[in-house]
C-alpha cells in the first residue's frame, strides 16, 4: 500500500504553512496510508467530496462498523441519515428561527468596542483581545445563554480542541474527555435553568414533538454546537485576520457588499480553521485504484481539497470574487459544522469593523500557531491599530 508516514501535520514548518505539503502529496500520493494516523489520506477535492456524500459506504457513526462509541460522543455529528434527521431537523429549525442580522449587529457593534479600547496599545493578541471573547459572546447570543466566563471555558475548549488529535498525541485523550463532562455539566443547567429567549429555548420547546429524537442526542447537541461554534468561529478569526494583514489591499474592496459576502467564504477556503475529518469503510470498496478495506478508516484532508487546483484555478491565490466557491472549509452536506452561520457572521462582522475603524490593522510581532491537526488555529497574534 502506498505510504507516507513520514507526513506530520504537527512537524512546525507544516503548521506554519501546509499548503506545499498538501501540493506535493496531490501530485505524487494522492490517496496513501498513514500510519500514525491509521487512516487513508484523502488530498484531492473530487476524492473527498465523494467520501462524503456516501453514508453508505463511507460512515461517520463508528457504531455501524461494530465499534463502541462512548455516550459523550453522540450527537448530530456521529449520526448518519437517515437516523441523523431528527435532532439535525430539531437545531436546523431552531437555528433559522434565529434573527441572525440582529446578531450579526450585535457582534459589529462589540467589536467597535473592542477596537476603540484597543486602539491606543502599542501591541494586543488578536486570539486573545478579538477572536476569543468575540466568538464566545455570539455563540452565546446565538443560543441565547450568559456568557461563561472566558477564561475558564477557553481552557475547556482548547482541552476538547486537542483532544481531537489523541491519535497523534494520545495523552490529549483523558484532559479531553474531562473537559467534555465539564462542559456537559454547563449545558445541563442551561436546559434546566436558562429562561432566555434564543436557540436552545426553541430546541426545548419543540424537543417533546420530535419523538423520534433521543434527549442524549439533543444535549450531545448543544454542546458540540457551542464548543464547534466557539472554537471554528475563534480559528476563522485569526486565519482571517492574518489572511488580511498579509493582504493589505483584499480588506478596502470589501466594501462592496457583494464582494464582501463573496470574500468572507473565500478567507475561509484560502486558509480555513477546520483541517479535515474521518469517516470509516462499511464495506470493502476502492477509491481510485486504492483498495480500502471493510473497517478503515478515510480523512478527508479539507484544506488540501480547498488548494486543489482541479476545483479552484489558482487555488493559491486570494480571489475575493471567486465563484462557484463550494469549498470543505466547515465540512460537507449533513455533516457541515453546525457553527458554520454563527462564524460567517462573525466574520462578516469582523471585517465590517476594521473597515469602519478609523486606522487600520497592522502586524505587531510574530505570530505563533497551535500545535493542533484538526483546528487550524492561531495561538497567538500579534497586532496594532498604532502607525
Amino acid at each position: 500500500m502506498p505510504s507516507l508516514s513520514v507526513y506530520d501535520p504537527l512537524d512546525p514548518v507544516t503548521l506554519e504553512n501546509p499548503y506545499p505539503v498538501f501540493a506535493g502529496l496531490r501530485d505524487t500520493t494522492p490517496v496513501f496510508w498513514h500510519e500514525g494516523l491509521q487512516s487513508w489520506c484523502l488530498t484531492r477535492y473530487a476524492d473527498c467530496v465523494a467520501v462524503l456524500r456516501d453514508h453508505e459506504r463511507f460512515a461517520r457513526d463508528r457504531r455501524r462498523t461494530g465499534t463502541a462509541v462512548p455516550e459523550p460522543g453522540l450527537s448530530v455529528q456521529s449520526l448518519d441519515p437517515p437516523a441523523q434527521a431528527g435532532v439535525r431537523s430539531l437545531f436546523m429549525n431552531a437555528l433559522r428561527a434565529q434573527d441572525l442580522v440582529t446578531i450579526e449587529g450585535r457582534a459589529q457593534r462589540r467589536l467597535t468596542e473592542v477596537f476603540d479600547r484597543l486602539a491606543d496599545q502599542a501591541e494586543f493578541d488578536v486570539m486573545a483581545d478579538i477572536a476569543a471573547p468575540l466568538s464566545v459572546a455570539v455563540v452565546s447570543d446565538l443560543l441565547g445563554v450568559d456568557e461563561p466566563d472566558i477564561g475558564s471555558f477557553a481552557s475547556v475548549s482548547d482541552a476538547i480542541m486537542r483532544s481531537m488529535d489523541a491519535g497523534l498525541d494520545p495523552e490529549t485523550a483523558e484532559p479531553g474527555r474531562k473537559a467534555r463532562q465539564e462542559l456537559n455539566a454547563l449545558v445541563e443547567s442551561w436546559f434546566r435553568d436558562s429562561e432566555r429567549p434564543g436557540l436552545l429555548s426553541h430546541v426545548r420547546q419543540h424537543s417533546d414533538s420530535a419523538s423520534d429524537t433521543d434527549d442524549l442526542y439533543v444535549r450531545n447537541t448543544a454542546r458540540v454546537m457551542f464548543q464547534g461554534g466557539y472554537s471554528t468561529m475563534t480559528a476563522a478569526i485569526g486565519n482571517a485576520v492574518h489572511t488580511l494583514l498579509r493582504h493589505p489591499d483584499a480588506l478596502g474592496r470589501m466594501r462592496n457588499g457583494a464582494v464582501l459576502r463573496s470574500g468572507v467564504d473565500e478567507l475561509v477556503r484560502y486558509d480555513g480553521p477546520v483541517q479535515g475529518t474521518s469517516r470509516v469503510a462499511t464495506s470493502p470498496t476502492k477509491i481510485g485504484e486504492i483498495a480500502i478495506r471493510a473497517g478503515e478508516t478515510v480523512l478527508t484532508l479539507f484544506a488540501a481539497a480547498n488548494h486543489d487546483p482541479d476545483q479552484f484555478p489558482h487555488p493559491d491565490r486570494l480571489l475575493l470574487d471567486r465563484s462557484p466557491n463550494r469549498h470543505l472549509g466547515y465540512g460537507w452536506g449533513t455533516h457541515t459544522c453546525i457553527g458554520t452561520v454563527p462564524a460567517q457572521a462573525a466574520l462578516r462582522a469582523l471585517v465590517s469593523g476594521l473597515l469602519a475603524h478609523p486606522a487600520p490593522l497592522r502586524a505587531a510581532g510574530l505570530p505563533r500557531r497551535r500545535r493542533t491537526a484538526t483546528m487550524r488555529v492561531f495561538d497567538v497574534l500579534p497586532a496594532t491599530f498604532r502607525s
